[in-house]
């Protein structure tokens, strides 16, 4: 590995009632990747923010190629050479894809004109989408595009700036096998030029493949630095969350019992769907597996009226139903966790009881107003059990870590206790230790007889948590295997079948 690239010496950051930041530091080397690591709430991405110039740290030293620096912006950061791919999107919709790359710098038609060439801004484009081997249409609308792709372009944005260091924060939760490779690709070829890349990840298998060296983090302080080669997948886990954690996945204690909700000849009116016929019992984890556009969260999508659909018929306790819209939906008793939180779960500007209670709203009446101490209280109450990590109840939600803000979208669906609750990659972005009180408090809602439909692109999470899995495959369901039956083998096959 090549000299010290960027030093980050003695890093402090305080909000109201929290020290993020605890003298945290961090040595990356030219042509390195160094892996990130710590549960959620650990301060991996705050600290990734003082240096990117989101957050001003309250006391520390940044020194980049041999220069102190403290960026004000993120421009200035962008500027400097640091770029970073950000876990959650943050994109213009309804414009281009190349008006995503260049926001900010859009080519002139000419030196100083007040007018931009869309001829050089679509060649700008493909040149950096060539480069990378990124099959996008230039022209084409974000929000025509799936998760995965928008991702890509993310990361092609900051390729594109040149920049020394590189921060991809979770850069592989929406990407698929195939999409995943690719992005390893652009990392070592990043790599070779000599950049510098700071790697965030919750994925055991990708740190231990990518990285160069790891450094751990807990409670916002430095805990190590080793080299890879050095660390086991339980060595981590262990300097992760202070403590061994034997097994990954809780022990099951749901049974399954009569039939809670069928669908029948279910399709989606922009033909993604096609003649999907399905069963969920009483007490039931059924997990959806599949590729990327294979119609698993338009699956769960078109259950809840998110999506319009035609179905022959819904039942729920063999009643009919009709989800024509989410409203519809919930007081039929569905409730859906999407797979983008930041755009489709949360309200940011909110506080942590206003997201949690938002549902479940005529819970909390008295006359014409709302209970601000029944609210207060059922919230502390959610905090508690959930073990959210938060300052209040009246904390920002933004200020959460990713895993915090999962655990509070679930809080609000289970104060509005559903009979069926669906999960669109549950544990998107979350470390290990939240993953496992995830999956605790999946199996004790099955348990207590909820249906439980979880879309997820994690293999052993399919596999250690549910019932039955039913595999997507170009909109229609290829097959469906038992727990018992199912392997990782038997699951690939059938996701290729229409693919």
């Amino acid at each position: 590995m090549g000299e010290e690239l960027l030093v980050m010496e003695n890093i402090s950051k305080t909000f109201p009632g929290v020290k993020a930041l605890d003298n945290a530091r961090l040595t990356l080397r030219r042509g390195s990747v160094h892996a990130l690591m710590g549960e959620n709430g650990a301060g991996k991405s705050t600290l990734m923010k003082c240096l990117f110039g989101v957050y001003k740290a309250d006391s520390g030293k940044i020194t980049l190629m041999g220069n102190e620096v403290r960026f004000g912006n993120a421009k200035e950061a962008l500027d400097g050479g640091v770029a970073m791919v950000h876990q959650e999107l943050s994109q213009a919709m309804k414009r281009s894809v190349m008006d995503n790359m260049f926001l900010g710098r859009y080519p002139k038609i000419f030196k100083n004109a007040p007018f931009t060439s869309e001829k050089k801004l679509y060649e700008m484009t493909k040149e950096v989408f060539d480069e990378l081997g990124i099959d996008i249409n230039p022209r084409e609308k974000i929000e025509n595009l799936s998760v995965s792709k928008r991702q890509m372009i993310e990361i092609a944005k900051a390729v594109s700036y040149n920049a020394k260091v590189i921060v991809f924060d979770e850069p592989t939760s929406s990407l698929n096998e195939g999409e995943a490779e690719k992005l390893f690709a652009i990392i070592n070829m990043l790599r070779e030029r000599g950049c510098g890349i700071i790697y965030i990840s919750h994925k055991m298998d990708e740190i231990l493949r990518i990285s160069d060296e790891i450094t751990v983090m807990r409670d916002g302080r430095h805990i190590t630095t080793k080299r890879a080669e050095e660390l086991t997948t339980s060595e981590i886990i262990k300097l992760m969350v202070g403590r061994e954690l034997k097994d990954r996945y809780p022990d099951k204690t749901n049974k399954t019992g009569e039939r809670l909700f069928e669908v029948k000849n279910l399709n989606s009116n922009d033909l993604k769907l096609k003649n999907i016929n399905l069963t969920l019992q009483k007490g039931e984890i059924l997990g959806v597996a599949g590729l990327d556009g294979s119609g698993r969260s338009e699956l769960v999508e078109s259950i809840f009226g998110l999506r319009k659909s035609t179905a022959v018929a819904m039942t729920l306790k063999d009643k009919k139903i009709k989800n024509s819209s989410p409203g519809d939906a919930i007081k039929n008793g569905f409730a859906l966790v999407t797979e983008e939180r930041r755009a489709t779960g949360l309200f940011g500007i909110l506080s942590v009881r206003d997201n949690t209670v938002i549902s479940s709203l005529q819970n909390f009446k008295f006359g014409p107003f709302l209970s601000e101490s029944k609210m207060q209280s059922v919230t502390e109450e959610q905090i508690k059990n959930l073990r959210i990590k938060t300052p209040g109840e009246k904390t920002k939600i933004e200020s959460l870590s990713g895993g915090n803000q999962q655990k509070v979208i679930l809080a609000r669906w289970l104060l509005a206790n559903p009979q069926v609750l669906m999960l669109d990659e549950p544990t998107r972005g979350i470390d290990v230790g939240s993953k496992y009180e995830i999956y605790k408090l999946i199996i004790n809602l099955a348990t207590d007889g909820k249906g439980i439909i979880m879309v997820s692109s994690e293999m052993g999470e399919l596999l250690g948590l549910c019932d039955r899995i039913i595999v997507m495959s170009g909109g229609r369901i290829a097959g469906e295997l038992n727990a018992e039956d199912a392997t990782q083998e038997k699951i690939m096959e059938l996701a290729s079948m229409y693919a």
